[in-house]
């Protein structure tokens, strides 16, 4: 099998490489048949169709090469084709393909389970169920938190992305493009207030004291199954929140019997320097959603929380045809062992020492970038009109265009429409991160 697998594998040089103008006349061509077949629903953010990728670079069918910042929206955490994983899922797909885990379970799923347990926040026994995306494993911790506190009511937090299904619509904040004309919309979902320092001023005890006192007055603890917060929010900006905000939120839930979720769908899995955000504030959830970076690109998510949490549904209510799909799962595995092997963690940390400063130094020479934030390799900066907080979503289209025309894949983010975020692999080098810059630079020149 490896042999089979290198005969149709030709290394890709880790290096920014414009060929034709872009889009090439591939992309175009495809584009046109795109048209034809793909709803118009499904937009896509770049003009290039992707052909092949390794490491931090992106080839398209033109045979462009990019420098990619954005890692499939942070799933490709240790890299485009990982060697690592793409053998596992390989050997994998030769021994069992598919078996259903609640007709005739395997081995693979109960590692993973074993592996969350390990890395997931906090001391306590911890269980888990494997599912397909992240948002599906949004919908299925909401649905034991109901089944273990008998109680209805969702609580999440202003601009907080949570998923693009019926429930995770209700609790995604942003209306457009992800759910404005999709109503009716699922009930007893509340959008409390959080924590974004940028732009509301507040400290950690003020901003969840702001918080507490919507859950309390306007919901009220007795009809809340669970507040769902991502400790530092993704699609919203990167906004990481006021310190000791998350500790007082959790507390605050522990004291009135309130589950507490950390949707670290975009955060976890060695994202910010640890294996997930909540432990940068000191947090224990009762249950931790898991899901992009987990499995080197193949679709699986998790739920895991206190395991008398975990327990609470009845026998045959949690699962999925391809729930913990054994490819997948053999996958999963073999991201957790390279992230020990490689010391991602640190890769991390190291991507965050060169990105920020570099980031800080353009906000010097850039007066319209207003902030610049996050932990580890999930930084973004927010652009603002010259002299004002007012939102400048127009730099950051141009920005990004500009940076895919010279061959940087950004992605943008933030409920304003306002903010550009770097989500590199963790496998990036020094030296694609300067090119990057210098790219990001000329941008803004542009300008």
């Amino acid at each position: 099998m490896t042999d089979i697998l290198s005969a149709h594998v030709s290394p890709i040089a880790q290096e920014r490489r414009i060929m034709t103008a872009i889009p090439g006349p591939n992309s175009i061509a495809l584009q046109k048949r795109r048209e034809a077949v793909v709803a118009s629903g499904v937009a896509s953010a770049l003009p290039i169709f992707a052909e092949r990728a390794h490491g931090a670079i992106v080839v398209d069918v033109d045979g462009n090469q990019f420098i990619d910042l954005g890692a499939g929206i942070g799933v490709m955490t240790i890299g485009h084709t990982d060697s690592a994983v793409v053998a596992a899922a390989s050997h994998q797909l030769t021994e069992l393909t598919h078996a259903m885990f609640t007709i005739t379970p395997y081995e693979s799923y109960v590692r993973v389970a074993e592996l969350l347990a390990e890395h997931t926040p906090g001391s306590f026994a911890k269980k888990s169920v494997l599912l397909n995306s992240g948002a599906e494993a949004v919908e299925n911790g909401v649905k034991i938190a109901r089944s273990y506190t008998r109680r209805s009511g969702v609580a999440v937090l202003d601009h907080a992305y949570h998923g693009r299904t019926n429930l995770t619509m209700a609790m995604t904040f942003k209306a457009m493009p992800y759910k404005t004309g999709f109503g009716p919309l699922a009930p007893s979902v509340f959008h409390a207030p959080g924590s974004y320092p940028y732009r509301d001023g507040l400290s950690g005890a003020d901003a969840a004291a702001r918080t507490i006192t919507y859950l309390e007055k306007s919901i009220g603890a007795s009809d809340l199954a669970c507040v769902v917060a991502e400790p530092v929010q993704g699609e919203g900006g990167f906004i990481v929140p006021a310190e000791g905000y998350l500790v007082a939120l959790q507390e605050w839930c522990t004291a009135n019997g309130v589950v507490f979720i950390a949707d670290e769908v975009q955060s976890g899995m060695a994202r910010t320097g640890k294996y997930y955000a909540s432990e940068h504030f000191g947090l224990e959830p009762d249950m931790v959603i898991t899901a992009k970076g987990i499995a080197g690109g193949l679709p699986i998510s998790a739920v895991t929380g206190r395991a008398e949490i975990m327990d609470a549904p009845h026998k045959g209510g949690l699962g999925g045809t391809f729930a913990g799909n054994p490819v997948a799962a053999a996958a999963a595995i073999a991201v957790f062992d390279e992230i020990e092997r490689r010391n991602l963690l640190a890769e991390a940390s190291r991507i965050e020492s060169i990105l920020k400063p570099a980031l800080h130094a353009l906000a010097l020479k850039y007066p319209i970038i207003g902030d610049v934030r996050g932990i580890g390799a999930m930084i973004a900066i927010e652009l603002v009109q010259h002299g004002s907080l007012a939102p400048n979503p127009a730099a950051v289209a141009a920005v990004a265009a500009y940076a895919a025309q010279h061959g940087v894949i950004l992605l943008t983010a933030g409920t304003l429409g306002n903010v550009i975020r770097f989500l590199p692999s963790l496998a990036i080098s020094d030296e694609l991160l300067a090119d990057a810059i210098g790219v990001i630079d000329d941008a803004f020149a542009s300008l």
